[in-house]
């Protein structure tokens, strides 16, 4: 048996019912945690008025709650390596989530996914409304062809990340100009690119590129998708709550790159080290390995200079994806589980390490004992037989007295 708690309601799902459940009935989110894991706590309050909130608008999505420990086979099955981790299941599809753990985030990616994969924009009217509401865009233009059948296939597994749009040639505005039909556009920083087969490789790479803008604001989740473009990543560190000139400096000056993070706790977990506040890094996501500038950065030459330095090859590189950072990680990561365990859950976390810890104890205490006692018998029996010996000896004095 399966148990799946849904907001208000708890359904009880047979092992071969799970997926023609959400085949034929719904699709919706379903979160697995850990009852010790304080980031699922965290995410408690949110996951319940995700869950409200679609049900009072009438959405058919809906919202699931799984213990991954309770249900291995079940956590294995979807590949759950971590908790809390949020699949979206769709048919026979269960896509990953890995966007900001907020009601919002949570509600649009639901949403998008959801929905088809390519949506259409019939008129400039909503052509115009989607520009204004999407940062980046993705639109097809013409009818059917294969580069459209390339674009649909694209768009069904990289729905996770955005929005996909197809149109006619009527929609576009006066000052857009395609060189040829069918194209895939995409919309952003107040310009437009269109997707060339022969330059930019395969569509998806191109998508997977494309689909941030040029500066942003980076967090965490950000940062892990960036990840996966392979890109060079420049980061100004700063505190956003930090009025001074030289925080104000760091993120100008970084305008024409990627983007800014506030805070440095995940850069300092990142790289298993300190980066001060406010700092420049560039990361190299492709091999996961970063530079920090070997002095201050203070205008914008030296910030030239330094990235400069990076694309040479003159700047030293620090971290990477050899054995060494990998046993460093997994000590950081265990390290820092341990420590998370023990900061939500101080009692728990004490049954956990406490027991197998005071298990090894006893072990080793009955194993030095028993050592010891083997030798305290030995010596005693050695001694019995000296003192009979001594005896016997003793004994045979007075009878060969007697004979002579």
């Amino acid at each position: 048996m399966r148990v799946i708690l849904y907001v208000f309601v708890f359904i009880v799902l047979e092992l071969g019912l799970f997926h023609r459940f959400y085949s034929d009935c719904c699709v919706g989110p379903l979160q697995f945690y850990a009852p010790w894991c304080g980031y699922c706590k965290k995410l408690e309050p949110v996951w319940y008025d995700v869950g409200a909130e679609l049900k009072s608008s009438g959405s058919p999505v809906r919202v699931g709650k799984m213990d991954g420990t309770a249900y291995s086979g079940m956590s294995s099955e979807f590949g759950v390596r971590g908790y809390p981790t949020i699949k979206l299941l769709k048919g026979d599809l269960a896509y990953n989530y890995k966007g900001p753990r907020t009601k919002d985030d949570i509600i649009e990616f639901a949403n998008r996914v959801a929905g088809p994969a390519v949506r259409a924009l019939p008129s400039k009217q909503m052509f115009d409304h989607m520009m204004k509401r999407h940062d980046v865009l993705f639109v097809y233009f013409g009818g059917e062809s294969p580069l459209k059948e390339k674009y649909i296939d694209m768009a069904a597994e990289l729905i996770v990340y955005t929005y996909f749009f197809s149109a006619s040639e009527d929609v576009l505005p006066e000052s857009v100009t395609l060189p040829e039909l069918p194209s895939v556009v995409v919309f952003k920083d107040g310009a437009y690119f269109t997707y060339d087969e022969y330059v930019d490789g395969g569509l998806s790479s191109w998508v997977n590129k494309e689909r941030f803008q040029s500066y942003l604001q980076i967090d965490g989740f950000t940062l892990y998708e960036l990840g996966e473009t392979g890109k060079l990543v420049a980061i100004a560190v700063i505190d956003e709550k930090d009025p001074t000139e030289e925080s104000g400096r760091y993120k100008r000056t970084l305008d024409f790159q990627f983007g800014h993070m506030d805070g440095n706790d995940y850069i300092n977990s990142l790289i298993m080290g300190e980066v001060s506040v406010p700092s420049i890094i560039i990361l190299n996501t492709s091999n996961e390995q970063y530079f920090l500038p070997s002095e201050p950065v203070e205008t914008l030459e030296q910030l030239v200079h330094f990235i400069n330095s990076v694309l040479d090859g003159s700047a030293q590189a620090q971290g990477g994806d050899g054995m060494f950072q990998r046993v460093k990680r997994v000590a950081f990561d265990a390290k820092s589980t341990i420590m998370s365990v023990f900061r939500s859950s101080p009692v728990l976390g004490c049954f956990l390490f406490g027991l197998p810890l005071g298990v090894i104890s006893l072990m080793c205490y009955g194993i030095c004992t028993a050592e010891s006692d083997d030798g305290q018998e030995d010596m005693e029996l050695m001694k019995r037989e000296e003192d009979d010996e001594e005896e016997d000896e003793e004994e045979d004095e007075p009878l060969q007295k007697g004979r002579k």
